[in-house]
C-alpha cells in the first residue's frame, strides 16, 4: 500500500460518478480509501455550487482540512467539483493556499500529475491507471448493486438561475463505445442496475453520428448480460420526445421512470428563467408519457423564491404539481448564483417566504404522494435488493418506477428482483414482504 484516501462527495450524481472514477484511479495506484479525511495522505472534496448550502458546507470542511494539514504537512488537500472553474481556480488559490490541487469538474488528470510528480511517489507507473477499466473502489467492490454512468458532460441550455454551465462547459456527448465499455465492466463486477446521467440526459448523441440518441443508447445498454435495470436522467421537457418515451415502453429492462424538472408553474417566471417552455406545453409532455406508458413515475425540480415570484406565481406552480399529481418534487429555495443572469436581479422574495413556500409546497408533496401509493396497499411489486439493513433485518430497494421499498425475506437476496407484497403504504417508502 502506498498511502491512503479519502474523498467527500456532496451533490449530484454525476459528483458521485466522478469520486467513483477518481477512487479507482488512487486504488489502481496502490492507495487505500480510509473513511476519515484527517486521517488521509490524499483528501479530495468534491463540491456542489447549485446552491448556496453545499458551497458553504464544502468550504466548512476544507478549512477543518487546513487545521488538519498544519500538523500534516505532506498531507495532499485536492478541490475538484463545480466550485472549480476556469476563472474561479485562481481566486480559490489565494483563498485557500493551503490546497494543492484544484480540479474541474469530471477532471481528475491534475490531481494524478501532482501525486506521480512527489518524490516519495515516484516509482508510480500512470499505467496502472489504465489497467483500472471502470474498476469499482474496493469500498464498493463486494456491495455495488447500482452505479450512476455519466452519458454527457456538461450543459448549454443555460438556465437563468444555473451555474452548471459556468463550471462544467458546454454539454458533450461521450462516445457509445466508451459507455458500453464501462456498463460491461460494471455489469462484469457485480452492478445489476445504472443509470444513464446528463444535466439534459435527452441530448445524448447531438453532437455524434446520425441515428445515435438516447434512445438508441438505452437500447443497446440493455442488451448488455447481467443489467437487470436501466435508467437515465435528467430530462428536459424541450427535449424528451416519443422515439425516447416509446423506447421505455418496448424494452422491459427500461424502467417506467422519468425525472422531468418543471421549476415553475408561472409562465412569467418560466420566460424568466429562460426554461424553454410554458405550463401548458410541461403538461403535453406529461401527458404523452403517461398515454404510452400509463403506469410511469415522474419526479420534478421545483425553485421557490425566484426573483420577482409572487404569491399568485407560487400558486400556480402548487397548482401544475398537485393536479397532474407527480410522484415526488425536489424542492429548492432560490439562491443567486455568480455569473448567472438570475444573479444580476434583485433577490426580492425575502427568506421568511422562500421558507414559507417551501413549508407549503412539501406538505402538498406529501399529501400526493401519500395519494399516489395508497391504491398499491396488498399488490404484489418488483424489488431490487439493494442493501440489507442488519439493524432492521430487513432489506431495502426500489420498484422499477422508483419507489422505495422496505421488505422481509429469508436468505440472500442481494442484486436480486423479488416479488413483495406491501402489507403498508407512506408517501415516501412501503413495506411488505417476500412472496
Amino acid at each position: 500500500m502506498n498511502g491512503t484516501y479519502h474523498i467527500w462527495t456532496i451533490g449530484c450524481q454525476m459528483n458521485e460518478a466522478d469520486s467513483r472514477y477518481l477512487a479507482s484511479q488512487l486504488e489502481a495506484l496502490g492507495f487505500a480509501e480510509t473513511p476519515r479525511a484527517e486521517h488521509a495522505d490524499i483528501a479530495v472534496l468534491n463540491t456542489c455550487v447549485v446552491r448556496q448550502q453545499p458551497e458553504d458546507k464544502a468550504v466548512s470542511k476544507l478549512l477543518s482540512l487546513g487545521d488538519t494539514k498544519k500538523n500534516k504537512r505532506r498531507m495532499i488537500i485536492a478541490l475538484m467539483g463545480c466550485m472549480v472553474g476556469k476563472r474561479e481556480a485562481e481566486d480559490l488559490a489565494a483563498r485557500f493556499p493551503f490546497v494543492d490541487v484544484f480540479m474541474a469538474p469530471s477532471q481528475t488528470d491534475a490531481l494524478i500529475d501532482y501525486v506521480l510528480s512527489r518524490d516519495e511517489y515516484s516509482h508510480l507507473d500512470r499505467t496502472q491507471i489504465e489497467l483500472a477499466d471502470y474498476r469499482l473502489p474496493a469500498v464498493n467492490r463486494e456491495k455495488a448493486i447500482t452505479a450512476f454512468v455519466p452519458i454527457t458532460l456538461g450543459c448549454s441550455h443555460a438556465c437563468s438561475y444555473c451555474i452548471i454551465p459556468y463550471r462544467r462547459g458546454p454539454d458533450r456527448s461521450r462516445k457509445p463505445e466508451e459507455v458500453l465499455s464501462e456498463v460491461r465492466s460494471l455489469a462484469g463486477q457485480g452492478v445489476k442496475e445504472v443509470t444513464l446521467l446528463g444535466q439534459i440526459v435527452d441530448r445524448y448523441g447531438f453532437d455524434l453520428d446520425s441515428g445515435i440518441n438516447l434512445a438508441w443508447l438505452l437500447k443497446e445498454v440493455a442488451k448488455i448480460d447481467g443489467i437487470l435495470r436501466v435508467r437515465f436522467l435528467t430530462s428536459h421537457p424541450s427535449y424528451i420526445d416519443e422515439e425516447l418515451i416509446r423506447a421505455v415502453a418496448e424494452t422491459k429492462k427500461l424502467c417506467p421512470y422519468f425525472e422531468l424538472p418543471f421549476q415553475a408553474g408561472s409562465d412569467r417566471i418560466l420566460e424568466s428563467m429562460r426554461r424553454g417552455y410554458t405550463n401548458a406545453e410541461y403538461r403535453q409532455v406529461v401527458s404523452n408519457i403517461r398515454k404510452i406508458i400509463p403506469d410511469a413515475s415522474i419526479n420534478t425540480d421545483v425553485i421557490v423564491g425566484y426573483p420577482s415570484e409572487t404569491e399568485d406565481d407560487f400558486m400556480e406552480t402548487m397548482k401544475l404539481y398537485g393536479e397532474l399529481k407527480l410522484d415526488l418534487a425536489h424542492i429548492a429555495k432560490y439562491s443567486p448564483r455568480p455569473r448567472t443572469v438570475s444573479s444580476k436581479m434583485p433577490d426580492d422574495v425575502s427568506e421568511e417566504e422562500k421558507e414559507s413556500r417551501l413549508n407549503r409546497f412539501d406538505e402538498l408533496v406529501a399529501k400526493v404522494m401519500g395519494e399516489n401509493n395508497a391504491p398499491m396497499l396488498g399488490t404484489v411489486v418488483e424489488v431490487l435488493a439493494e442493501e440489507f439493513q442488519a439493524s432492521k433485518g430487513r432489506w431495502r430497494g426500489r420498484t422499477p418506477q422508483n419507489k422505495l421499498v422496505f421488505f422481509e425475506h429469508e436468505g440472500d437476496c442481494l442484486g436480486q428482483l423479488v416479488n413483495v407484497k406491501l402489507d403498508w403504504t407512506g408517501p415516501f417508502s412501503m413495506i411488505g414482504r417476500a412472496v
